[in-house]
């Protein structure tokens, strides 16, 4: 019976390890089927235990996805941090890089676009980067190509204007809303939309869409802090925690 109350104990935890189930494989026909009324009769009586058990291996999967992504994101530093195209705003000197992968029409985009605004300008030492990637139809290619081809014609503090209309724009995307943005703005239509179908805007978004691919990034927002990365919408609060941890691990 100590043997049994051995194995019982090595089957539940092996709900959470597998390799602790190695030594089951010893049991006689009649042990193993013993084994068995025992397991099932322990779990109906403490299924506590099976939760547990679950939240372990949910534990250690994450662990593994992030640990996965950290050698995702040091795999293409120079694509994320560097590569020369993307607008660079916050502080260009700040300890702490945050890259964000976006589109004009997502929805979770446009709820964390104030929050990350706020988190730059509180923290003041945050180098913050955008991607385009648009991803959700037409509109959205059509909204980066508008903010691309601004960059590209008229510099960094042109794009972030487009940038910040674009994401708090209600109407639809078409090229008659685009050329009124660009006259609010001051700009001339007619070069900046026909450069939207340049090569070399596309050749931008490709790019981004390309890293994004080597990323396993397939939904916006997703956010890259450091070697850390956040898929989908993050609150406030949680990414100045993430920035407050990776400051203390440096």
């Amino acid at each position: 019976m100590r043997r049994l109350h051995a194995l019982l104990i090595a089957g539940t935890t092996a709900l959470a390890s597998p390799l602790a189930a190695q030594g089951l494989t010893d049991m006689t026909d009649e042990e193993r089927s013993v084994f068995r009324e025992e397991v099932r009769s322990y779990l109906l009586d403490n299924p506590e235990v099976l939760m547990e058990a679950i939240g372990v291996l949910e534990q250690r999967e994450a662990e593994m996805a992030a640990m996965a992504d950290q050698q995702l994101a040091a795999a293409n530093a120079d694509s994320l941090f560097s590569d020369g195209h993307s607008w660079v705003g916050g502080n260009p000197e700040g300890d702490i890089t945050l890259v964000e992968f976006m589109d004009y029409r997502c929805g979770y985009c446009r709820q964390a676009f104030a929050e990350v605004e706020q988190l730059v300008e509180t923290d003041g030492n945050i180098r913050f980067i955008l991607k385009e990637f648009p991803i959700l139809g037409e509109q959205s290619l059509l909204a980066s190509q508008f903010a691309v081809a601004v960059k590209q014609l008229h510099g960094d503090d042109l794009y972030k204007e487009v940038h910040d209309a674009l994401m708090v724009m209600r109407s639809d995307v078409t090229p008659d809303s685009l050329a009124q943005l660009a006259q609010t703005l001051g700009l001339e239509p007619g070069p900046v939309l026909d450069h939207m179908l340049s090569e070399e805007v596309e050749t931008e978004i490709q790019a981004n869409h390309d890293l994004a691919s080597r990323l396993r990034i397939n939904g916006t927002p997703t956010f890259v802090i450091e070697d850390e990365m956040l898929r989908g919408y993050v609150p406030l609060a949680s990414m100045q925690g993430v920035v407050a941890d990776l400051r203390e691990e440096g």
